[in-house]
């Protein structure tokens, strides 16, 4: 099975190839603010079945309507905008090491009337002068998927490895990470994420594709929990 930390480089996995791809959506957002740019895994419903998956589960752990959640490469916000849209009302904080995906996020919150509950930051996540205290929920919606095209390492580690380390501090005890991949398979992030601390609790349906014989989806969403498991 190929190594799911050393994935192959990609543009996909750069700062630059972000920061002007948000930078044409701000364009495109200015003249019309009705574009507010592209929903990852909109062809599998993924965004949808992330929010129904919080929704389907009030009072399980720490997931709650006024739950405290931090979006790891939050791009456009869409996935903040969506869970707000669907009565989750606490404090939310989207992350993302593309200034201008922060700036276009904020701008789209400012224009939903949404800045004052939902805020925007750049942040490199893996530094260790990053500190912004612990949530209930941590959201991830294709930013492994990016990290593991970027080819960098941490130390002697590459940054997919100190990925769940990341995740730990961020989450509350009983807090839940929510995390949709593209690029590897349950198994695989299972593999990559879980830790003595942080463990599966649940994974979400989607379509089973048969090809060559073999069964398979072309994505996968599964929550973790911390400590309680």
């Amino acid at each position: 099975m190929q190594d799911t930390t050393q994935l192959n480089k990609s543009k996909l996995g750069t700062k630059q190839y972000w920061d002007d791809f948000y930078a044409v959506e701000r364009k495109n957002f200015k003249a019309n603010e009705e574009d507010t740019g592209e929903c990852w895994f909109d062809d599998n419903d993924a965004e949808q079945k992330m929010v129904d998956f919080l929704s389907d589960n009030i009072e399980q752990y720490s997931i709650e309507s006024g739950s405290s959640m931090i979006d790891l490469g939050t791009g456009n916000g869409h996935l903040l905008f969506e869970l707000a849209e669907n009565d989750f009302a606490g404090p939310m904080l989207g992350v993302d090491y593309s200034e201008e995906s922060v700036q276009f996020a904020n701008e789209i919150a400012q224009s939903r009337g949404l800045s004052s509950t939902i805020t925007f930051e750049q942040a490199d996540i893996f530094s260790d002068d990053w500190s912004p205290g612990e949530f209930d929920i941590v959201l991830d919606k294709g930013t492994l998927d990016a990290i593991a095209l970027s080819g960098l390492q941490i130390g002697n580690k590459s940054v997919v490895e100190c990925y769940s380390t990341v995740v730990e501090k961020l989450l509350k005890d009983g807090g839940v990470f929510l995390i949709t991949s593209c690029n590897f398979t349950q198994e695989e992030l299972t593999k990559i994420i879980e830790t003595d601390n942080l463990k599966v609790w649940e994974t979400v349906d989607y379509p089973v594709f048969e090809f060559g014989g073999v069964k398979g989806t072309p994505i996968c969403t599964i929550a973790f929990v911390k400590g309680v498991l």
